[in-house]
């Protein structure tokens, strides 16, 4: 996946007017307009991006039920027509809630730089989400975990269960390989659905590869390759898991399905 090195867009925020249903510019941070309900964000290349119709299907899965009277549909949409087509960028959408007074919002912000790898850290505290299936209301708690992890030389912090099972990370999915198979995290842990991993998995559904759901401790990882998934980064190979296991890497396989990825890109609706 290639970022150009054009001029970054500025960060700039938008309220979704339902009477005039248009976008109208908003001075104010979404942080000081109320509780997310919902968010969502996706990385735009040069007008392209991948798997926005299943971005906007989970965004709305929450907000159409939780505002429908700001018709979030139509608020989504125009979203879309107000993203600049050249330049790397990562808008997200939210929904949020102050009081009884619901706002849609949509924020353009700069793409920040990607990498191919990471250092994952075992979370060792209490689970801090409130809704763990649903993007949004946990991000702040989550952030707070990462900058505090970030400070030992952890770029991600995965959360476990009680019985010790890989649940996610704070802001990516977690998933691994046993030989040629592609292993995610057990469907009754509780996560947000990552658009990512549900490519990631349709697509080796399709090329014949197994996809074994599992319960497994980190501890079990011991000599096997474990990617990091998000809509920014893509896939990312752990390189370290900074207190576990020791994991390996199959060459060439990032790098293959990195391609893969790419392919899947479209352009942004005319």
């Amino acid at each position: 996946m290639a970022m150009h090195s054009t001029a970054p867009i500025p960060e700039t925020r938008f309220r979704w007017d339902v009477a005039a249903r248009r976008l109208v510019p908003e001075a104010s941070a979404p942080s000081e307009s109320g509780d997310v309900v919902v968010a969502d964000s996706w990385l735009v290349i040069d007008g392209t991006v991948r798997a926005l119709a299943v971005h906007r299907e989970r965004f709305l899965s929450t907000a159409v039920p939780a505002a429908a009277s700001l018709d979030p549909a139509g608020f989504f949409d125009a979203a879309v027509r107000a993203l600049p087509r050249t330049g790397d960028l990562f808008p997200r959408v939210d929904l949020r809630l102050r009081g009884t007074e619901a706002t849609l919002s949509l924020t353009l912000r700069p793409a920040p730089a990607c990498t191919t790898s990471v250092v994952l850290g075992t979370h060792d505290g209490a689970d801090p989400r409130r809704v763990p299936a649903i993007k949004g209301p946990d991000l702040e708690a989550l952030g707070r975990l990462r900058s505090d992890a970030a400070s030992r030389g952890i770029d991600e912090v995965v959360l476990v269960a009680a019985d010790g099972s890989i649940i996610d990370g704070a802001y990516s999915a977690v998933v691994w390989w046993r030989g040629d198979a592609l292993c995610v995290p057990d469907a009754e842990l509780a996560r947000v659905d990552s658009v990512t991993a549900r490519t990631l998995v349709t697509l080796a559904t399709a090329l014949g590869i197994d996809v074994l759901h599992e319960r497994a401790r980190p501890d079990s990882l011991d000599g096997h390759e474990v990617w990091v998934l998000n809509a920014l980064q893509g896939i990312r190979i752990a390189r370290e898991w900074r207190g576990g296991p020791a994991l390996a890497a199959d060459p060439g396989r990032l790098a293959l399905w990195r391609e893969r990825l790419t392919a899947l890109r479209r352009s942004l609706p005319a």
